[in-house]
């Protein structure tokens, strides 16, 4: 699962989250890890997120841009591309209600799960009664290049602003570690991403 500034667009709102405090308390009720495909070690579940947000076994961010080796851009553009769903669905979500590009939406945060749910709800009524109307999601070209959805030129989500702490563990950075090499190996590589970074 995705999660960033533009689908949580304030920081403070995912700090003060129950889905937080029940990741942090191991009661949300991720899966047993797995291994990834080809492998044979476990990894477990976790989300995506953007800069912003801290690196835990559970939250996976990208590394800083700054003097990067191959592995760590193929590891970046992979999370970005993975990440790219959610914030597909958000910017689509987004501007159809409009409502939801204000900041002041989300200074209540008692009110965000309620706002986020009735719009889902009315989104999904819409797609039923109107299925011809495309999406207009992201796409990659047969180059793997972005190819922007319309919806990125109608609105402007809101940026999440400041980031979080830089705490180092050793599990989480091993994680991602271990997720940079699976991407560039033969089992986990795809098609094209050595094109596009």
């Amino acid at each position: 699962m995705g999660i960033s500034g533009g689908v949580w667009p304030n920081i403070r709102l995912f700090k003060d989250s129950e889905l937080r405090m029940l990741v942090e308390c191991g009661e949300l009720g991720f899966h047993d890890p797995m291994p990834l495909p080809g492998l044979t070690e476990n990894l477990p579940y976790y989300f995506l997120g953007d800069g912003a947000f801290p690196l835990r076994t559970w939250m996976m961010k990208p590394y800083s841009r700054m003097g990067l080796g191959y592995d760590k851009r193929i590891f970046n553009y992979r999370l970005s591309r993975a990440r790219r769903v959610v914030e597909n669905a958000f910017g689509i979500l987004a501007n159809i209600f409009q409502y939801l590009l204000h900041a002041t939406v989300y200074k209540k945060t008692e009110n965000v799960k309620s706002l986020d749910l009735a719009c889902v709800m009315l989104h999904n009524l819409l797609r039923i009664c109107y299925p011809g109307v495309p999406a207009n999601a992201d796409q990659e070209d047969q180059n793997h290049a972005i190819v922007p959805g319309v919806w990125r030129e109608e609105g402007r989500l809101v940026d999440a602003g400041g980031h979080a702490g830089r705490n180092v563990d050793h599990n989480k950075t091993q994680q991602r570690k271990y997720l940079e090499e699976y991407f560039v190996s033969k089992a986990g590589l795809v098609q094209g991403q050595e094109q596009v970074i």
